[in-house]
Formats: C-alpha cells, structure tokens, sequence
C-alpha cells in the first residue's frame, strides 16, 4: 500500500504579505505611511518647498538684498511676482531666503533636541530611582518655564541671535524636555525585558545598552517626537524674529518678514500674507506628516485612515 503523502500548508504568522512573501517590518511601516494620505500629500508639499527655498534661489534674478534696480513699494507684477518692499527688496527673493533660514533652523534644532533628550530620557529611565528623580526634577524646570521666554531672554542677554546657527543652538539648548520625558517613559517599559537583562549578563555597559538596545526599540516615539519638534522650533523661530531676538538684518527669516509687515497687511497686503500663509503651510504639512509616522510605526496599527 503505497504511502500518501499530503504537504502541509504554511502556517500564517500573522504578517502582512506582498505576492505570497512575507515583509519585514520595515516594509510595513513604509506600507502604512504610503497609504496616509493627508501625509503624502504634505510630504510632497514640504519637499516643493524645500526645494524652492535651497534651489529656487540659483535660478532667481533677485536676492534677498537691497537692489537699486528694484522700484520700492511695487505690488506685484511680471517682474516681480509677489511685489517689492519700500526698502527695495523682491518679496520673492526674501521669501526663498526666509523659507530656507527657517527650514535650516528648525532641522537643526529637531536634531540637537532629539539627541539630547533621547540621551537623557534614557539614562533617567535605565538608572532610576534618585538619578531618575534628580534628571527629571531638571526636566520639569525646562517645561515649566515658557519656550519662547527663555530662548528670548537668553538671545536678548547674550545679542547673539544674529545667524541662523545662533538660532538653532539656543532654540535646540532648550527643547529637548518633553522628547527626555517620552523617552524616559519607554524605557521604563522596555529596562526589564529579556535582551535588556541579556546584555547585562554578557557584561555591556549601561551606555552601550542604553545606545545598542534601548534607544532603538525607542525609535519610533523618538521620530514622531523629533517631526513635531521640526513644528515648535519653526513657530520658536518667528516668535522669536518678531520680538527681534531672532535672524537679524540684512538676513531675514519668515518671522521677521512677517514682523518687518505687520502694520501693512491692509495697505500693502503682498508684504504680510506670502510669510504668513507659507509659515502656516510648512508647520501643517510637519504636523500631518508626524501624524502619518505615528500611525505607521504603531504595532497595533490596523487600519490606515483614508
């Protein structure tokens, strides 16, 4: 009696699958973040806008700076699409520089912040106990105060908010305390699993463990937290710009344009709204575009909203 042989079928694991393939989870999340619409819609936005701000200036006549040869006051026209200043600036040409100051403040400061708290927040989470407490009684002093008082006060005393670097590092010196306070809180979730205490008997230092393992099971709340910071440092920016503690003359950035217009939004209406509505934009389409990550790197993510 000849042997039957019947093939067992594949056991499912519960991954999503592309063609029969299973895919990584990195895949995944690509997956999830590719079907947001409202954050691709905002990612490609963005990226117009950073590429107008960095290249569209090669490709402009105008700069940002005074040009004898532009009339003052103009509203716009074919040479000048968004008009000019009374000082004889081309609008368009400050809008680039603006957009491209203000987009390179707040990148640095996402990165600076970023690294800071997630150093932080981790070494508070792995040690705790009285070196948690004493790290995150530190925390509460940069939360409580308001953002824009103390990177203000610091600017203003110390006058050197002039270039965009000077910016981004007082703005990025405080706005690592609230990524510290995420990264602590998964931390203290993830200390006492099984590849924590692995490492530990394999003899790893706390800061290896710290950068090896715990930060990268981190890395999702990390990303989400770092894109929202890209949002707060833009509105720090021009908070700061239109108290004139920000980007001085003869650079500008989109607060200080808006600063340099705000008596002229009904008389000269082409000065005040171009700054205006693009500073706008770039902080929706960060904020979608954070909504998006969030909802791709959640494990318990199921559905994708339309």
């Amino acid at each position: 009696m000849s042997e039957m042989k019947v093939s067992a079928a594949p056991e499912s694991t519960g991954a999503e699958s592309v063609g029969g393939a299973e895919r990584t989870q990195m895949q995944m999340i690509l997956s999830r973040f590719l079907r947001h619409r409202a954050a691709m819609i905002s990612l490609v936005v963005l990226v117009l806008i950073a590429l107008t701000a960095f290249i569209g200036p090669l490709f402009w006549k105008w700069g940002h700076t005074i040009h004898l040869d532009i009339p003052p006051n103009q509203p716009p026209s074919a040479d000048h699409p968004l008009g000019t200043t009374t000082a004889g600036h081309d609008v368009l040409g400050q809008l680039m520089r603006g957009a491209q100051q203000t987009l390179k403040v707040a990148f640095t400061v996402s990165i600076m912040g970023t690294v800071i708290g997630s150093l932080w927040g981790a070494a508070a989470g792995y040690y705790g106990g009285r070196v948690d407490a004493i790290m995150m009684r530190v925390v509460d002093v940069f939360m409580i105060v308001p953002l824009l008082v103390m990177v203000s006060a610091v600017a203003g005393n110390a006058q050197a908010g002039t270039t965009w670097y000077a910016v981004a590092f007082i703005i990025g010196f405080f706005s690592w305390a609230q990524i510290a306070r995420v990264v602590r809180g998964v931390v203290l979730s993830l200390r006492e699993q099984e590849f924590v205490e692995a490492a530990r008997a394999a003899g790893a230092s706390p800061g290896w463990i710290i950068v090896r393992h715990l930060l990268p099971n981190a890395a999702g709340p990390i990303i989400v937290a770092a894109t929202l910071l890209i949002a707060v440092a833009i509105l720090l920016e021009a908070g700061m710009s239109f108290l004139q503690f920000g980007i001085q003359p003869p650079d500008i950035s989109l607060g200080q344009m808006i600063n340099d217009a705000r008596t002229a939004a009904a008389t000269r209406p082409w000065l005040f709204y171009p700054p205006g509505v693009l500073l706008v934009v770039i902080c929706l389409t960060i904020n979608f575009i954070g909504d998006g990550l969030r909802d791709a790197l959640d494990p318990r993510q199921t559905m994708v909203r339309r």
